[in-house]
């Protein structure tokens, strides 16, 4: 029997991303403040690998940080803000800076050994290698 993780805030996070895509289809108005940047991320997998496809345009490489501690996935940084034009007038201002935090869990174990990270043209991408399910063993317990 393949043991699998359950991970109840799973689905909240399903629900808080729809929410998300929703207020961001209305011109002018976003769930996201200006000062509030999160970057978009595309999970996926294939046989061996989970892949991790962040879009953080406008990040410099040594303002992000990622870690991977129990099987949870973190990736950190900060959107710097550019020095600001006081003679601008704006007609829209639409543009996110700010510190960022994601997390994520993975329905199976990885391997935090075998983990690579490219970061190219405002593009992360973060390959996990799969470990292999473990089986339960099935013991049975002698009743006194």
């Amino acid at each position: 029997m393949t043991l699998l993780r359950f991970e109840p805030m799973r689905d909240f996070d399903h629900l808080a991303n729809r929410f998300q895509r929703f207020f961001d289809e209305f011109p002018g108005f976003s769930a996201v403040e200006k000062d509030n940047f999160s970057p978009r991320i595309d999970i996926s997998e294939n046989e061996k690998n989970i892949i991790i496809d962040a879009e953080i345009p406008g990040v410099k490489k040594e303002n992000l940080k990622i870690t991977l501690q129990d099987n949870i996935l973190t990736i950190e940084g900060e959107k710097k803000k550019v020095a600001e034009e006081k003679e601008k007038n704006y007609y829209r201002e639409e543009r996110s800076y700010g510190k960022f935090k994601r997390s994520f869990t993975f329905p199976v174990e990885v391997d935090s050994d075998k983990v690579e990270a490219k970061f190219e043209n405002g593009m992360l991408e973060i390959k996990l290698n799969k470990l292999e399910p473990k089986t339960a063993k099935e013991r049975i317990i002698e009743l006194n």
